[in-house]
C-alpha cells in the first residue's frame, strides 16, 4: 500500500493545507471512532494541541463516562437480580481503572479545580459499587449458609 500521510492545521481563513513536523508537536492525541470520509480524506489520528479545546474535548468524553458508570449503578439498584456479583466486581475494576487513566494521562490537561471535583464524583461512584458489593457477599454468604444449615 502505498498511502500518503499528510497533516492539516487550520490557520486562518486561507484553507491551505500546512505541512507540519509531527514528531514535535505535543498535545492529545485520540482516533476518531467515525470512519466517514470526507472528498477522500480518512482521518486515523488527530492532535490538538490548542488547550481550551483538549480541555472541552476531554471534559464531553468524561461526562460520557461517568454516565455510563452512573446508569449502571442505578440498573444494579433497580435489578432484584441476586447474581450480579461478578458484574458488580468487573464494574468497581473498570472504574478504578478509569480513575488511574484520568490522574495519570488527563490530569495535565484538566483544570485542578474540575479534576478534584471530578475525583470525588468517581470515589462517590466507588463508594456505591463497594457497598453493593459488599450487600451482595453478605447476602451470597446469608443464603449459603441457609442451605447447609437446611442439609443437616
Amino acid at each position: 500500500m502505498n498511502e500518503k500521510h499528510y497533516y492539516v492545521c487550520k490557520k486562518g481563513n486561507n484553507k491551505e493545507i500546512i505541512y507540519l513536523d509531527y514528531d514535535k508537536l505535543k498535545g492529545f492525541d485520540f482516533e476518531p471512532r467515525n470512519n466517514v470520509k470526507y472528498d477522500g480524506i480518512v482521518v486515523n489520528k488527530m492532535v490538538i494541541i490548542k488547550p481550551s479545546m483538549i480541555e472541552k474535548v476531554l471534559r464531553k468524553k468524561i461526562k460520557r463516562k461517568l454516565n455510563l458508570y452512573l446508569n449502571l449503578i442505578i440498573k444494579f439498584i433497580e435489578s432484584d437480580d441476586s447474581d450480579n456479583g461478578d458484574a458488580l466486581m468487573e464494574a468497581l475494576n473498570d472504574l478504578t481503572r478509569y480513575k488511574n487513566i484520568i490522574n495519570y494521562k488527563y490530569k495535565k490537561y484538566l483544570d485542578e479545580k474540575y479534576l478534584n471535583i471530578l475525583l470525588k464524583k468517581i470515589a462517590l461512584l466507588e463508594y456505591e459499587l463497594n457497598s453493593r458489593l459488599i450487600n451482595y457477599k453478605k447476602l451470597y454468604d446469608y443464603e449459603e449458609e441457609m442451605t447447609t444449615h437446611r442439609r443437616r
